[in-house]
């Protein structure tokens, strides 16, 4: 599946059985993040996690399979297990190729991919742009898919030569059938999927409105979802009515009914959040540093903080900046510092006591808005940051605080 953006791109995987996704960048080294699982390696500079859920899924993979073992290769004995263990990992490498698919075209279109995580359901890629023009949107959501057929046609070859009934052949067979369902769902025109992002590519390439196509697709993805959990368990069902009544027991249906439930559910949150992505990203233009920035004055570090704020106030300022003997800005008066001192203590506190150093990374062009801005305080993490113009002269205080809110209040409006 897939998420575009800033978002995770899921992908359901083998139990249920389902789908798979990623893209990539050749981005500078990351410090491992925690909640991501066991770090297995970087292909391409990319960190590929294994989370905790898996191992639950693996063990899940293991017993239903090694269960139709014992019916398929019945002289396996507790062998089957081994085998059915092999076929989950074996799967989950099909996964990562997958990924890995989007991760190669990425990296040619520059895209940044935070991590690929497998996980319970499959993959799931942390891509944090999106592409710029509709054909890469398109090329990059199918190139997993294609990959998955690739898998799938390579694991039939060996499979026509091999014997019937033997361990090599229930194992390329199910991978086989495996990757190509991994394609077909994939390619399902809703989002998250891979289809869905294929469809907003059309929809955005004939309109000439990213956000027109992110709407249909998410639209469509939501259709799918309950599509999955009205139709899966149905068709699970007709599909078993060959067989003898006594086949069909009530754990299966409830199996059946809740891997459905959890698909549905994958897929309508990640439809949702592709809305929400897509609205934010219609909105981000608006954030800019000059129109947030709070206008400041320039005081000396022994100031007394009650004198800083009566210039502050004459001057109808809402934020301090600590200067030295020429004019040169070493520090920002923290708000909550400020905050902090009560009223009568005011006269006998320096400036400089309540004062962040600055660094490099807190000097922000007046000029920076939208994704730009949010990376460059996303680098350099703070309360403050002093915002300046292109000739270096100080335009004011802009604080995170402010940029929360208008962030949010983003969010909260309706796309156009």
């Amino acid at each position: 599946m897939d998420e575009s953006g800033d978002g995770r791109r899921p992908q359901p995987g083998p139990a249920a059985p389902g789908p798979g996704d990623g893209p990539g960048k050749d981005a500078p080294p990351r410090r491992d993040e925690p909640g991501g699982g066991i770090l297995m390696g970087r292909p391409f500079g990319v960190p590929v996690y294994v989370a905790p859920s898996w191992f639950l899924v693996a063990a899940l993979i293991t017993w239903v399979f090694g269960g139709q073992l014992d019916r398929v290769l019945p002289d396996l004995g507790a062998a089957r297990y081994l085998v059915a263990l092999f076929f989950a990992i074996a799967f989950y490498a099909s996964v990562l190729v997958h990924e890995l698919a989007h991760t190669i075209a990425a990296l040619r279109y520059k895209l940044p991919v935070r991590r690929i995580q497998l996980q319970f359901f499959g993959g799931v890629s942390e891509i944090e742009k999106e592409t710029e023009t509709p054909g890469r949107e398109f090329v990059l959501a199918f190139v997993g898919p294609l990959l998955s057929l690739v898998l799938g046609g390579l694991f039939y070859v060996p499979l026509r030569f091999v014997e019937r009934g033997t361990v090599p052949a229930v194992l390329l067979g199910g991978l086989m059938i495996s990757n190509l369902i991994v394609a077909a769902f994939n390619l399902l025109p809703g989002l998250p999927l891979d289809g869905g992002r294929m469809l907003r590519a059309v929809v955005w390439k004939i309109t000439g409105k990213p956000m027109s196509g992110t709407v249909a697709a998410a639209w469509v993805g939501r259709a799918l979802a309950v599509g999955t959990l009205v139709g899966l368990p149905l068709l699970t069902r007709s599909g078993s009515l060959g067989n003898d009544a006594g086949e069909i027991s009530g754990m299966d249906t409830v199996t059946d009914a809740l891997l459905a439930a959890i698909l549905a559910a994958i897929i309508w949150t990640g439809a949702g959040n592709s809305l929400r992505m897509a609205r934010l990203r219609e909105h981000l233009p608006g954030l800019r540093a000059r129109s947030l920035t709070r206008r400041a004055v320039p005081v000396e570090p022994a100031t007394p903080l009650s004198e800083a704020l009566r210039r502050a106030n004459e001057a109808g300022a809402r934020a301090l900046v600590v200067v030295d003997g020429t004019g040169e800005p070493k520090a920002l008066v923290r708000e909550t510092a400020i905050v902090a001192v009560p009223e009568h203590r005011r006269p006998w506190v320096a400036v400089s006591g309540l004062a962040q150093d600055l660094t490099d990374g807190m000097r922000v062009p007046a000029e920076l808005a939208g994704e730009a801005l949010l990376d460059r305080l996303k680098a350099t993490p703070a309360t403050e940051y002093l915002v300046v113009e292109e000739t270096g002269e100080i335009y004011g205080v802009l604080s995170t605080a402010d940029v929360e809110r208008a962030f949010v209040a983003a969010m909260a409006r309706p796309a156009a």
